[in-house]
């Protein structure tokens, strides 16, 4: 673990100079931005998730993250860190930011901060559309191209619909599940010939199974942030309360803060020996996933493309649907 005077002399040094000029008119932009996000939400040209009208910042909070510098940050509370970092990614001042003041402030921030940020959410929307990638080895085997998806997701009660895209080695399967129906099954055709004779089968069954380590449940952003907390509670009681690297990466064109940790022991005790989660600048949950085994080669790695808020109507989780091909 870092000592917090190292942690103070090193933002220092970063926040010297230009940096330091850059980062003040970034937070003063904060300030003086009322408009907020058009309802709905949008998609970049880069292929980062869409975004929703955030709530607009209070006159305090702009007004704190006008006038606070990196070092006045790190001598917040956890609780008023966790605020400052909802205020600045609400009104974009965090994607603003270079790499090096974003490594600087995450560096700098207390243990419990990006947890406590991730637990009060939220980690996803009531209900929303996204796009995905993801590769996951399966019975030892990596796939040599990740899966790209397309889910729609509702909850309370959960309902999905799921499709892989073109591009991806099982492009054109479908499913659907709905828990109000039946909580232990879902629908679709799955591959081989049950991509043109769709079928009901056990969520935890051996077909499910045969494609991914997960279940059908487990779709969607707020499954990996509540994995965080819950493997976050291990890492503490191990004495891990910082990521061992933090740094800034743009993967498949979404940039994120990336938090690297690794395990003591790995594998069973802990989901991974080493896990590299990614967190979106815009709202507090994770776009981009990486997880590695006992023998440091990744078993799965998750890539959030695109996430839009919608509303669907019933028919949106119906294999009738004539969008569909069930």
């Amino acid at each position: 673990m870092r000592h917090p005077k190292i942690v103070e002399l090193a933002s220092r040094r970063r926040l010297r100079g230009g940096r330091l000029c850059r980062l003040l008119a970034i937070l003063a932009c904060a300030m003086i931005t009322t408009a907020t996000v058009p309802a709905g939400a949008q998609n970049e040209a880069s292929g980062t998730a869409a975004q929703t009208a955030p709530s607009p910042a209070s006159a305090p909070a702009s007004a704190l993250l006008a006038n606070d510098t990196l070092e006045n940050v790190a001598k917040m509370s956890s609780e008023r860190q966790v605020k400052w970092l909802r205020n600045a990614a609400q009104s974009g001042a965090l994607e603003q930011m270079d790499v090096a003041t974003l490594t600087a402030l995450f560096q700098s921030v207390e243990p419990m901060t990006v947890p406590r940020y991730i637990e009060e959410g939220p980690n996803g929307y009531p209900s929303y559309e996204f796009t995905m990638l993801r590769q996951e080895r399966i019975r030892g085997a990596w796939p040599r191209r990740p899966d790209h998806m397309l889910v729609r997701l509702t909850r309370d009660p959960l309902r999905i619909y799921g499709k892989w895209l073109p591009g991806g080695p099982h492009a054109g399967q479908e499913v659907i599940y709905d828990a109000s129906k039946r909580a232990d099954e879902m629908y679709g055709h799955l591959g081989g010939i049950f991509n043109i004779m769709p079928l009901w089968t056990s969520i935890n069954g051996a077909l499910a199974r045969s494609q991914s380590n997960h279940r059908v449940r487990d779709l969607g952003t707020e499954f990996i942030a509540q994995q965080f907390l819950d493997e976050g509670r291990k890492f503490a009681a191990a004495g891990i309360t910082r990521p061992a690297q933090i740094d800034v990466r743009t993967i498949d064109g979404v940039r994120v803060v990336a938090f690297t940790y690794e395990t003591p022991t790995g594998q069973p005790e802990y989901y991974a020996k080493k896990e590299v989660l990614g967190l979106d600048l815009r709202h507090p949950y994770f776009r981009t996933a990486e997880s590695y085994g006992n023998d440091g080669e990744i078993f799965e790695r998750i890539v959030f493309l695109t996430i839009t808020p919608k509303t669907f109507d019933d028919m949106a989780f119906d294999p009738k649907n004539p969008e569909y091909r069930f």
